[in-house]
């Protein structure tokens, strides 16, 4: 008997000392899970969000520096500097349309900096006046102003302006749109550093009031993913291409008087590659996204890089020129759509539910 009470003494023991070290392990692996996700949430906010707008930001700088430059000497040279000054800015705004939420969605700095296709009659209006042109004359019109204001000044209708076809009241209305751009980025820049509007420690630091936890911070930046992989293919390439039926309109195309709309659907994708590798112009640890998915579901890691590649790739094998290709080259254009679609369906169908379940 004796030996009966203490043999089930023991089991109840074993037993509890069992339950006991069960829930150590699921103390740890949890803590583990959330050290894990940390790092990758502090990463892609620090090191690919804020850096890419930081860069922005600085470029944006250069180009308003740029215009001033051409303002006061309009010369070829000084209007190619221009021209490359856009270009190089456009970069870096295409690569933050990953993760449009946050200060650029609610303070209207999107449709602030990127709207198309631009507003000429309203644009002409500025011009044929007399009024002193301001930042403030541009704000009350989205569709006249930011980056597509500027590149049609820059380039013109077709393309080939030149810089002695530059006026005096569209040199002043480039310097107030430039003036404008850089604001904005700049606003941008400032709302999510910690010195001021900190909008990172929304992520940094989950609270009920904003996201209550990490898995809810990287659902925020999948969901992120998804929306601009779904406006590349359904938007900016479906609009050109098919605006009415099958017939192209090469009006509703983004970026079409400097011929960088290709580029910017590349960098648009690249986006979604900087978050889910956790990198950005050499910067970041590389702990992204996929780090997360890679120690769970290697196929589905594998399957979504392959995607975004495969987008990459079908987008820069489009020949010649993006409105050349909506006509000329419709098989192309439409081969990137469904590369991109694809993209698309992997994030929303694959990794979104990936993350809500499995982190």
């Amino acid at each position: 008997m004796k030996n009966q009470i203490f043999n089930s003494l023991g089991i109840a023991v074993l037993t509890l000392g069992i339950v006991s070290c069960s829930n150590n392990d699921d103390s740890t692996d949890n803590q583990i899970q959330n050290a894990s996700l940390q790092e990758v949430v502090t990463n892609n906010s620090n090191n690919v969000i804020i850096q890419t707008y930081n860069t922005l930001n600085q470029r944006a700088l250069a180009l308003k520096n740029a215009i001033e430059t051409l303002a006061n000497d309009k010369t070829e040279a000084n209007l190619n500097a221009a021209k490359t000054a856009w270009s190089a800015t456009r970069v870096h705004w295409e690569q933050s349309e990953g993760f449009l939420y946050g200060p650029v969605d609610t303070e209207g700095i999107d449709p602030a900096m990127d709207t198309w296709p631009v507003d000429v009659e309203a644009m002409n209006n500025i011009l044929n006046g007399s009024a002193n042109i301001t930042v403030q004359t541009l704000e009350n019109n989205n569709e006249a102003r930011g980056f597509h204001l500027i590149e049609f000044l820059l380039w013109g209708e077709n393309g080939q302006k030149t810089a002695t076809q530059i006026t005096n009241r569209q040199a002043d209305l480039l310097k107030a749109a430039a003036q404008d751009l850089q604001n904005n980025t700049q606003k941008l820049y400032n709302g999510w550093i910690p010195s001021s509007g900190n909008f990172v420690n929304n992520f940094l630091n989950p609270s009920p009031q904003a996201y209550p936890s990490y898995v809810n911070v990287l659902e925020e930046m999948t969901e992120g993913m998804i929306v601009i992989a779904d406006e590349v293919a359904n938007a900016k390439i479906e609009d050109p291409l098919n605006s009415e039926g099958s017939t192209p309109n090469a009006q509703l195309e983004e970026s079409r008087f400097s011929n960088n709309s290709k580029t910017d659907f590349a960098d648009n994708i690249r986006s979604i590659q900087n978050m889910y590798l956790g990198t950005y112009n050499g910067l970041g640890n590389g702990k992204g996204i996929s780090v997360l998915v890679a120690a769970k579901n290697s196929t589905l890691d594998t399957k979504v890089k392959n995607a975004i590649n495969a987008s990459i790739s079908a987008i820069e094998a489009i020949p010649n020129t993006f409105t050349d290709a909506i006509y000329n080259n419709r098989a192309a254009v439409t081969n990137a759509q469904v590369k991109v679609n694809e993209l698309h369906t992997i994030l929303k169908n694959e990794l979104k539910p990936f993350i809500l379940n499995n982190l």
